[in-house]
This record gives C-alpha cells, sequence and structure tokens, in this order.
C-alpha cells in the first residue's frame, strides 16, 4: 500500500466539491456553458482555500472528451492524466523555483505547439508573485495575444506583487478564506 498526501487524497474533483467558494465555482461553471471561457486567469487567496484544486477541474473541464462540460467525466484519458500529474496538456510550473525570464522564454517557446490530446495546452503557475520582473515582461506579449489553444492559470497569495500589466490581462478571482461552518460540513 502506497502512501499517499491527505490533501492530494481528498483533493476536490469536480467544482461542486469546492468548499466555501462558490462566487468562484458558480462563474466559471457558467463560462464553461456559454462557451466563454477565457484564456488567462488569476486565482488569488491564502493557503490551502482551494486555487490550485480549482485550476486543475478548470483544465479537466476544458480538455475532457465530453466537454467542454462543467462536470468532467473523470474516466476520460485527459481527465485521467490531468488528475494523476502526468498530462501533457496540463503543465503544473512552481514560480518560486522558475523565477527566471529564461524558465519564461522556454514556456513561450513551447506555448506555440498544438496540444497532443486536449482542446487547449493550459499553463497553470503557481506562487506567480515569484517571477521576476524580467520574467513578467517576457511573459505579457503572450498573454497580450495568446494563441486560441493556449490557457494560463495563476495561482498567488500575494497579488499585489504581480505586476499591472498581468493583472489586467486576466480575469482575477478572489478565494476566501473557507469558515468553520463550511468545514464541518463535509462529508470525507
Amino acid at each position: 500500500m502506497s502512501y499517499l498526501v491527505f490533501a492530494r487524497k481528498y483533493r476536490p474533483q469536480q467544482f461542486e466539491d469546492i468548499v466555501g467558494q462558490q462566487h468562484v465555482t458558480r462563474t466559471l461553471v457558467n463560462a464553461i456553458t456559454n462557451n466563454r471561457v477565457g484564456s488567462g486567469y488569476l486565482f488569488c487567496g491564502p493557503r490551502g482555500t482551494g486555487k490550485t484544486s480549482t485550476a486543475r477541474i478548470l483544465a479537466r473541464a476544458v480538455n475532457c472528451a465530453a466537454g467542454p462540460t462543467p462536470t468532467p467525466c473523470g474516466k476520460c484519458p485527459a481527465c485521467m492524466e490531468i488528475t494523476g500529474g502526468n498530462a501533457l496538456d496540463v503543465l503544473e510550473i512552481d514560480a518560486a523555483s522558475n523565477t527566471g525570464v529564461d524558465d519564461v522564454r522556454t514556456l513561450r517557446e513551447n506555448v506555440r505547439y498544438l496540444p497532443t490530446h486536449g482542446r487547449r495546452r493550459i499553463y497553470i503557475i503557481d506562487e506567480v508573485h515569484r517571477l521576476s520582473g524580467a520574467a513578467f515582461d517576457a511573459l505579457l506579449k503572450t498573454l497580450e495575444e495568446p494563441p486560441a489553444h493556449v490557457m494560463f492559470i495563476f495561482a498567488t497569495t500575494e497579488p499585489l506583487k504581480v505586476p499591472e500589466t498581468i493583472l489586467s490581462r486576466t480575469q482575477r478571482f478572489d478565494f476566501k478564506r473557507v469558515s468553520v461552518v463550511d468545514l464541518s460540513l463535509i462529508h470525507i
């Protein structure tokens, strides 16, 4: 029997499983339902509020074989690869360890490649505020004119450190702390 971290074992798999963030999930579900999914999102909020989980669910919703759908099946190859963390079309980058302009230039070069299985190539950049100023400048051109097959989802605990030029090119969602009442309603 292999050990799995508690947070990964019980990670939400659907938008309805995200606790205490109905204002975010409702908006994303409506965007998917109305075929109005954007190319850049910024998820802001304290640690442990579901930013990365929501990003992964959004990636599954967009690339699901039955989709784009607000309720990804979880059984198609795209959903299973994204859940397993080994999808070629969904790249999770930790900006804390990839802060340099060279890392972003590599990303920018890879953006031009079409997705292998899904509809979109999705870049989830966690702790995006840790990127250097030069890295943000290198990313800006791609955010201004993103290819139709690319989506960026940025997650940060410190949105004030993200340059205004990046903020103005993304849809911002503010995650709030989960209340004790909401936590007590979770059924594991």
